[in-house]
Formats: C-alpha cells, structure tokens, sequence
C-alpha cells in the first residue's frame, strides 16, 4: 500500500497491518498514533526508535503466535503467510540440517522457555542453524537484547514489504 493510504486507514485496520509487521501492542499502538507519516523512511524511522526500548515483555508479546524456526507456520492470517515467505529457505534445507533445527529449538526453548527467533528472510538453514548454535551460548540479558534486535529486523522488513513511497504494482503485503 502506498503510504498516503496508510496514513488515511481507520485506527483498527491500521494497527491490524501494523500488528504483522511485530505482535507488540504499545509499539503498534505508538506506531499507528503517529501518523500522518508522510513517507516510509519517516515510518520506518519512528517504528526503529520505538523498537529500540523492547524488552523481555516485548519478545514475550511478540512471540505468542510465533512459528519455530522450520516448521511450517500454521494459519491463514497475514502473520502466518509473513512467516511462510520469510521462512521459504528452510524448505530447502536437507533433512540433517531440519534434524539439527528441531534439536536447537528444542535446546533454545529449555534453556530460554521461548521459541528462537530470527531474521529468516535473506539467510540459508545453515546460517540460521549456525546462529542457534552461536546464541545457546549467550546468557539471558545477552540474548533478550539479540532476540529483540532479530524482531525489529523482521519488523522493518514487513513495513517496507507492506509500504511504499512510490507507485505500487506489487500485490499488496499483509
């Protein structure tokens, strides 16, 4: 959608198309009563300086619905096709490295009580993989912050996915 159009949407359908780009209710709620933005690099700008403050009760938000890390994600609803596109690569992935996965999210969630997250968009299973391996090691604060750094990430991808400046000939992004 153009930004003009997102700067016109009525509150509730706003914060829905916001809701799929991060699950953080005050996050969505100050992203949408900031509008007009008049551009996406101004909307893109804001939703960065708001993510910056995320914390555990931020991350804990966010990855209520969130899907692990190669399983296919469940549901019709916009979050869930986000996650489809952004995980596309793990279809790919040989069945020792799915093995692998699965162990790993199973390690990640004893040891942090949540999913692993991250930016999948753009990474192979093995980078992915290779980063669950590296952040097993990280302690709590460490990996809050790592994780929450990964929700932004995803968060900008899917308003630039969603927003545009220019004229748009895209299908529209959920």
């Amino acid at each position: 959608m153009h930004i003009d159009e997102f700067d016109t949407l009525a509150p509730q359908d706003a914060r829905a198309q916001v809701a799929v780009w991060a699950a953080v209710p005050t996050w969505v709620d100050a992203v949408v009563s900031g509008r007009p933005y008049g551009s996406t690099d101004a909307l893109a700008a804001r939703a960065q300086e708001l993510a910056t403050g995320w914390g555990r009760a931020e991350l804990d938000a966010a990855l209520a619905h969130h899907p692990r890390i190669g399983e296919k994600p469940s549901g019709t609803g916009a979050d869930a096709a986000a996650s489809r596109r952004e995980q596309a690569s793990m279809a790919d992935a040989g069945d020792d490295v799915a093995a692998l996965m699965t162990a790993g999210n199973r390690a990640y969630e004893e040891r942090f009580g949540r999913v692993f997250l991250i930016r999948a968009a753009g990474r192979s299973p093995d980078q992915m993989l290779g980063e669950l391996a590296r952040r097993l090691d990280n302690d709590e604060a460490t990996e809050v912050a790592e994780a929450c750094d990964q929700l932004a990430q995803i968060a900008l991808l899917r308003l630039h996915g969603a927003v545009t400046d220019g004229a748009d000939t895209r299908e529209p992004a959920p």
